[in-house]
């Protein structure tokens, strides 16, 4: 069987153990761009390997009692927003892998991700955002329409490359054409997003975003070095749990953390919510971070 009629199969699959809602075949017919018939021939193959298929006004589903339906259904099933996180997971890895692509290229063929930014960004921003996941799959060039930058106060079409998105889909990172370079983008800012069809051309000047243990995302590698009390230590692992790795026991009260991070503000909020049990050694960039919150603190 080739890859195409492979995908559609666990596509047919996926749509027909969801645990969310059901579909006709006119409507499995236009979410897998093949005709009717063809459907029913896929349908066909599930039934004489032992699938049961259910059907009431006019929508088809498997049963439970079909055979290697808890497999599926249970054990191999991911919710499409599960599928979506999963995917932003993987993008954040190096995408040079080639086992990093195709991963990524599965689960765009399997998993409709359109209906998730619905739920993830704000109201009228979704067709900004599905355009702009539509071309990242695509490897296809975007126009941000009338976008309104905050630093030179201008509103002007940026020709860019999508890379990809940071966390809650609040801002994009893309390769800008004109200044050759990466920059992210604030959603809200866009007034449309065209697709133009075109492939990407400079793949090998894309930045990859990474995620700090703070959730914080970015393309910056910032370090930081903290001497932290016991108290500190501990709500410090409790509440990233990944940087455990990265904090070293000195004494009964004192602990070092080392690391890089994308950005001051996570970390930075960490620090000043316990001032009294931080110390901070590195570097004098977070220690001018820090002093400037402090200096616009309301209190």
């Amino acid at each position: 069987m080739d890859q195409p009629k492979l995908e559609r199969l666990l596509r047919i699959m996926q749509l027909m153990t969801d645990k969310s809602r059901k579909y006709t075949i006119g409507e499995l017919s236009e979410i897998l761009d093949i005709s009717p018939r063809s459907v029913y021939r896929y349908i066909d193959t599930f039934q004489s390997v032992g699938f049961i298929v259910n059907k009431d006004d006019n929508k088809v589903w498997f049963a439970k009692e079909s055979k290697h339906f808890k497999t599926i259904a249970d054990l191999a099933y991911f919710t499409e927003e599960e599928a979506y996180i999963l995917k932003r997971a993987i993008e954040s890895i190096d995408g040079t892998n080639p086992a990093i692509a195709g991963i990524k290229s599965k689960l765009y063929s399997i998993y409709d991700f359109k209906r998730v930014a619905e739920v993830v960004v704000h109201k009228g921003q979704s067709r900004v955002v599905n355009v702009i996941l539509d071309s990242i799959a695509g490897e296809n060039q975007v126009i941000l329409k009338n976008y309104r930058s905050a630093h030179s106060s201008a509103i002007s079409d940026r020709l860019v490359e999508p890379i990809g998105f940071g966390i809650n889909m609040v801002d994009v990172l893309c390769y800008e054409l004109a200044s050759d370079s990466c920059k992210f983008y604030k959603v809200s800012r866009i007034e449309e997003a065209i697709a133009t069809g075109s492939s990407f051309r400079y793949k090998d000047r894309h930045k990859s975003i990474k995620t700090d243990l703070f959730r914080f995302s970015g393309t910056d590698h910032l370090p930081i070095k903290l001497k932290l009390s016991m108290l500190a230590a501990n709500l410090l692992m409790e509440e990233f749990p990944l940087s455990e790795k990265r904090v070293k026991r000195i004494s009964d009260n004192e602990y070092i953390f080392e690391d890089f991070v994308c950005s001051f503000e996570g970390v930075g909020r960490f620090v000043l919510g316990l001032c009294n049990e931080v110390e901070v050694l590195e570097s004098n960039d977070f220690l001018m971070f820090l002093n400037k919150k402090r200096e616009n603190s309301k209190f």
